[in-house]
This record gives structure tokens, sequence and C-alpha cells, in this order.
């Protein structure tokens, strides 16, 4: 009989494989070039696999969180740019173009820096020394079910572009039925370790994440809408990603709830930044028209 963790990986595994074979029927090397040009993808880069990562640590042992707990905002925090971005950026109307290249981009930059940027954060996370975490086999699993889906939809949107058109749409429906379906049984299983995690856990979470908004939103240029982008995708990590390391690596502890409990949090508090955003922009539109009907009426 499948266990649990089996489930949870199988169906984590089948969701994140099936995204990124998604976004690679997607892709075109013009729109990831244009989206690269319209960011500062270096400095991006830095931040979310060195800074971020680092802060996480610096947050964790500043609020004193148990070292499974820690661990947890750990892997989340090596793993930017969330499926959802795009979803996000389309909701705040920011650049949709950019939100895709990078969402596309970023997954393949995760399969290789993820497990060293997990592994160098949890040598310097205190009482984290019995945390066993396997590089070599992270960036296995990451690259299998990560870079060869990409790649995979890449090569059919290439060669027979016909058929990843008709591919697309059912790829993109079941892969995200998957998802939903993998959070929704984690979140079942886990609910009882995800309640508890405590105030300090989340009040940790809640701070990194908005560190993190307001450095991606910093990096992302003069454009409102590319710093919208860049500071989404900063702040929102991939639970999907993170999950899967955890179930790879630290199996039956509570690095599993604790990724999917900050993961939720991170979800609800990009919701909240969009909906910030949608509302300071009517207010804005709403000031404009006032402005624009007063001079109306003066040179009338």
């Amino acid at each position: 009989m499948i266990g649990i963790e089996t489930t949870i990986k199988i169906l984590t595994t089948c969701a994140l494989a099936g995204l990124l074979g998604a976004v690679g029927l997607r892709l075109t090397w013009h729109e990831v070039k244009a989206a690269l040009k319209q960011c500062r993808f270096t400095a991006i880069l830095l931040v979310n696999f060195i800074v971020i990562p680092g802060l996480a640590v610096v947050i964790a042992s500043g609020f004193g969180l148990k070292r499974e707990v820690a661990a947890a905002m750990v892997l989340l925090a090596a793993a930017p740019f969330a499926p959802v971005v795009p979803v996000f950026a389309r909701m705040a109307r920011s650049d949709l173009a950019l939100a895709a290249g990078l969402t596309a981009v970023f997954p393949v930059a995760s399969a290789l820096l993820t497990p060293p940027a997990v592994q160098v954060a949890l040598r310097l996370l205190a009482g984290a020394d019995n945390l066993h975490f396997n590089l070599l086999t992270s960036l296995a699993v990451l690259t299998a079910t990560i870079t060869l889906p990409l790649a995979a939809g890449v090569w059919v949107r290439h060669r027979a572009p016909n058929l990843g058109q008709r591919l697309l749409r059912p790829v993109e429906v079941i892969s995200e039925a998957v998802g939903a379906i993998s959070l929704a049984f984690v979140v079942v299983v886990e609910f009882g370790s995800i309640v508890n995690l405590g105030w300090r856990a989340w009040l940790a979470m809640a701070l990194l994440s908005e560190i993190s908004m307001v450095l991606g939103w910093k990096l992302g240029g003069p454009a409102r809408g590319t710093r919208q982008v860049v500071a989404l995708g900063t702040s929102n990590r991939n639970i999907a990603l993170a999950l899967l390391v955890a179930i790879e690596n630290f199996p039956r502890t509570e690095v599993v709830s604790g990724v999917v409990g900050n993961g939720l949090l991170l979800i609800v508090f990009g919701l909240l930044h969009v909906g910030w955003w949608r509302l300071r922009e009517r207010r804005r539109q709403r000031a404009e028209g006032g402005r624009q009907n007063e001079e109306a009426t003066r040179r009338w």
C-alpha cells in the first residue's frame, strides 16, 4: 500500500513536472530574451538564491525557531518565483510577459541553485547539524522534475508547434488540478502540525516575505508593472519545489508541515498585496478622472 509521504511526493512531482512542461509548450527564446532584457536578471538571481536564504537563517535564528521550522523557511527561501506569479501579475495588471518569462527561467535556475543554497543555509543555521541534506539527490530530483519536462515542452513547441498548441491546455488543466489536489491533501494530512507552528513561526515568515517583497520592488527598475512582477516573484516562493525537496530529504518531520504552512501564508500575503495595488490603482484613476473633470469644467 502506498504511504502518505509517497502519495504526496507522487502528486507534487506530477504537478511540478506538468506545470513546467506547460511552461515549455508556451516558451520561445525571443520571449525569454525579451524578459531578461527588461530586468536586472543577475541581481535578481543573486538576491533570490543568496540574500533571501541568508535572511531566512538570520530571522529564524533571531526568533529562536525550532530547527525543523527554520529548515522549512530555508527551503522556501531558496525556491523563488512560484508558478502562481503570472496569475498574481494578471490580477495586479502588471507586466504579464515578464512574469511568464521569469517564471519559466527561474525553475531552471532553481534545479541547479536551490540545493547548494539550501545546503549552505542549513550549515549556517544553529541546531541544524542533525538535519541531513543530500545535495546530489536533490540536484537529480529537481533536474528530472523541472529541467527535463521544461526542455521536453520547448522541444515539442519547436519541432511540432501544432501538437504543442493542442497539448498546452490539457497539460495546464491536469497539472493545475493535480497541484491543487496535492496541496489540499498535504494540508489535510499535516493540518495539526501546521496549526501548531506557533505565532513566532508565522511572524518570522511574514517578516521574511515583506522584506523579500521590498527587495524585489527595488530591483524591478523604474516601471511599475516590472517592479510588481519582480516583487511578487521574490516574495512568493515555489511551494511545490520546496515540498519536493523536504519530502526527499526530511520525511516524517515538521519540515514538511512547515513548508506547507508557511507557503500558504505567502499566498495570502501575495493576494493582499495584489488587492492593495488594485485599490491604489482605482484611487489613482478616480483622482485622475476628477482632475480631468475639473479642467474640463474650467475650460467650459
